[in-house]
């Protein structure tokens, strides 16, 4: 029988977990973790010098817990439980088989405090400044789109949906507050349509499909050079995309160019664009009661091209790293919506340090 691993059985498992290309040694290596230190450090401080002081963990790595949580969509009892079972997450918080792990109600804690604190906008800006130095300017113009987040579906009655949407918080509610913790009030029900193929010749066109979802949207744009996120917002699924263009446009881009769907394109948004020296490639809409002429439609076939990789960004956000809002109210959504952009986008650096590293 083999007693107990020691030190050189441990350092062997490391060796091999490099060997088959740990993912999370080269994202460990390449992140520059002290960005993050200073606000993170500012927004935990307790100024009432309260007991208990800081948190009994290092805020850096209590902050790269809720990195893997965006990077593998762990909820805070799977990523108790998933850094005691990894050795490669161990590795990444620079853990000891011996050291004490972070328990759910520790990590859920940290993420309240960051919420609170609104910290996720700021960490998100400290590593867009860390790209920028590094040689990551935001350029070539930008792809603005929107992507539903789905959350736990509400089961209320008329009545109590009627209140929801007013504003007011259901009388029978009122009365119990555990039942009033568990309810979203701020999420809510939309629409989404799947446009049907263009069916082949001697077969039946199929219908276009409405599918109603529940929950958040992530408005986002990228970079077209790059293809970092440099601006996010978050709303209920409800809340129309071309209301969020100005508020995810990046002044910082050198590019002027703007993409985006025909839910962005408006008289009121053109004339934004036009006046905040944008130019604008959103995609034009059919005329009503009229077919698309066919300058249009190779025009929007064009700005389809590039408008296409802002989707790669959310169908990696949703089956890669699995979003999805567990949490109540839109706060914190912003917070895991907003971890899962700068989650993103520290992957993204990591594979272009790849590209240009030497062989």
């Amino acid at each position: 029988m083999r007693g107990q691993a020691g030190f050189w059985d441990i350092d062997e498992r490391y060796a091999r977990l490099s060997e088959a290309g740990d993912p999370l040694e080269k994202l460990n290596a390449v992140v520059p973790w002290e960005v993050f230190r200073k606000p993170l450090a500012k927004v935990l401080k307790r100024s009432d010098g309260a007991r208990g002081g800081r948190p009994a963990y290092a805020p850096v790595m209590m902050f790269k817990i809720m990195v893997l949580q965006a990077l593998y969509g762990l909820s805070d009892d799977q990523a108790e439980f998933q850094i005691q079972d990894r050795l490669s997450f161990m590795r990444f918080l620079g853990l000891g088989l011996g050291d004490r792990v972070p328990d759910a109600k520790t990590i859920w804690l940290f993420r309240e405090h960051l919420t609170q604190a609104c910290a996720v906008e700021n960490l998100f800006a400290r590593f867009d400044k860390h790209l920028a130095k590094a040689g990551y300017l935001a350029m070539g113009g930008q792809i603005v789109d929107a992507t539903i987040v789905a959350a736990p579906k509400q089961r209320n009655t008329d009545a109590e949906k009627a209140d929801i949407k007013a504003g007011k918080v259901p009388d029978a509610w009122k009365e119990k507050p555990a039942k009033l913790r568990q309810k979203d009030r701020d999420a809510r029900w939309t629409v989404k349509f799947s446009k049907a193929k263009v069916a082949e010749e001697g077969k039946a066109q199929q219908r276009d499909i409405a599918i109603p979802a529940f929950g958040y949207k992530n408005h986002a744009a990228i970079d077209r050079r790059h293809g970092f996120i440099r601006g996010w917002n978050v709303t209920s699924a409800s809340a129309y995309d071309g209301a969020q263009l100005r508020n995810v446009l990046n002044r910082a881009n050198t590019g002027s160019t703007v993409w985006a769907d025909t839910a962005y394109r408006s008289k009121k948004n053109e004339e934004w664009l036009d006046r905040n020296g944008y130019v604008s490639e959103i995609h034009h809409k059919k005329p009503k009661g009229r077919p698309m002429s066919e300058a249009t439609s190779r025009a929007n076939g064009r700005r389809s091209k590039t408008r296409a990789f802002v989707e790669h960004v959310f169908a990696r956000q949703k089956a890669q790293m699995k979003l999805f809002i567990r949490t109540i109210g839109i706060a914190r959504a912003r917070t895991k919506i907003g971890m899962t952009n700068l989650a993103y986008n520290l992957m993204r650096y990591v594979w272009h340090q790849g590209r240009t590293a030497p062989a």
